[in-house]
């Protein structure tokens, strides 16, 4: 059996891995020179079940509108043309209820546990190394009333089997020393003990690494520019070197999976979201946080990586625009002056800026398609790194006829 996996991000590439145990014959495309070097290149690092709440929420329409007046929001909208964007608007603001949004997040929860386990699994009998800490993540809350809002909300998480603790700021900066400097604009944190951090990217490589050893076949600078398909079943991808032929395809091109899927009739609910991170380097007279986290007040995450401190930032509603500026970091690094003054030497910063391939429900989609053998393994958002093995392996159970271990409602096409 020859599987073809369209895609070498940390979505295409964990999908190989588990296709590879199968025994599968996998060949993995990218029009990339390696793997991991697009949204999954400097994204935040967490591996955060603890935060699995969906965006789609009763505040967001508001936060969303602000922005169209006032520069600093953590969701940012911004108008243009692009009539995929507006279908994909209209379908998030349908999600912001209060009802919908306990019904996904109960479902992404699930979902990012689910995950967690199979990716300490996978890292286990891998060996694998990313500067993975594995301590726990703070989310700070700056006033009580966001705090109190915060520890109201995690209700829904704690029914769903997460472990979530509240401290003062006295007991967050017991749990994290580097905050002292930031001990009177704190209010709170939550704490969940088993969340953790890693380079997703490091992640990734080696993943490739071990794929290889199972003898996965990437072929990379090649750009996929259609789908073949005959009646009911996909036939091959069309890329630089001709016709890739298979016996099964796996959809895996994270925001550029909807455009290649619309060859084919497919309107999947996905769309870019746009992040940005800076990564500083850590000396050794700096004093940089052990713990990952976010500020929730300004949706800033951090994580240190070995001798790296990154921060991330921002969902913009930009379309595939990847273009930054200085200016676009200068709330982040803001923040991160606030949090950590001597966590990294912040006057050598590196940029960079991804989009997040979002649903708007924030559940990804798995599995079958209307062809027999075109799977589906895409939009997992920001949560794609927390997410990844889990899907992956789901997504693997369904192709190969068994029971998959999760309840798929709410991550299949419609």
């Amino acid at each position: 059996m020859k599987s073809v996996v369209l895609g070498g991000g940390i979505a295409g590439v964990t999908a190989a891995y588990y296709l590879a145990r199968e025994g599968r014959e996998v060949t993995v495309i990218d029009r990339q020179p390696g793997v991991a070097l697009e949204t999954s290149f400097a994204n935040a690092g967490l591996v955060a079940p603890g935060h699995s709440y969906t965006w789609a929420s009763p505040r967001a329409p508001k936060i969303l509108l602000k922005s169209l007046f006032v520069d600093g929001q953590a969701l940012r909208l911004k108008l243009n043309a692009d009539p995929h964007m507006w279908a994909w608007c209209f379908q998030f603001l349908r999600n912001c209820t209060a009802e919908r949004s306990r019904q996904n997040t109960t479902r992404k929860v699930r979902l990012c546990r689910y995950a967690q386990s199979q990716l300490q699994q996978l890292t286990e009998a891998e060996r694998l190394q990313y500067d993975r800490i594995s301590c726990g993540l703070l989310y700070l809350y700056r006033d009580e009333a966001s705090f109190a809002r915060g520890t109201q909300n995690m209700s829904i998480l704690v029914a769903n089997g997460l472990s979530l603790e509240t401290l003062d700021a006295a007991q967050a900066i017991a749990r994290e020393p580097a905050l002292a400097h930031a001990r009177d604009s704190l209010a709170g944190a939550i704490y969940c003990p088993t969340d953790e951090s890693g380079d997703a990217h490091l992640f990734t490589r080696a993943l490739k690494a071990a794929c290889e050893r199972l003898g996965v076949r990437f072929d990379f600078d090649a750009a996929i520019s259609a789908i073949e398909a005959s009646g009911d079943r996909v036939i091959g991808v069309r890329t630089p070197a001709g016709l890739v032929r298979g016996d099964e395809f796996v959809l895996a091109l994270g925001s550029w999976s909807p455009v290649l899927a619309r060859q084919l009739g497919y309107r999947l609910p996905v769309y870019p979201v746009k992040g940005y991170s800076a990564t500083f380097p850590v000396g050794p007279d700096h004093r940089p946080p052990e713990l990952g986290g976010v500020d929730e007040n300004n949706l800033v995450a951090w994580a240190r990586f070995g001798k790296r401190l990154r921060f991330t930032a921002t969902a913009e509603f930009t379309g595939y625009d990847t273009r930054h500026t200085p200016a676009d970091f200068k709330s982040m690094l803001q923040v991160a002056g606030e949090l950590f003054p001597n966590g990294a030497d912040y006057g050598r910063p590196s940029y960079w800026a991804g989009l997040r391939p979002m649903t708007p429900e924030g559940t990804p989609l798995i599995g079958r398609t209307r062809h027999r053998n075109l799977y589906l393994n895409t939009g997992h958002g920001h949560m794609g790194w927390t997410m990844s093995c889990g899907t992956a392996k789901l997504l693997v159970d369904i192709m190969a006829g068994r029971q998959p271990e999760l309840d798929m409602t709410g991550m299949t096409l419609k």
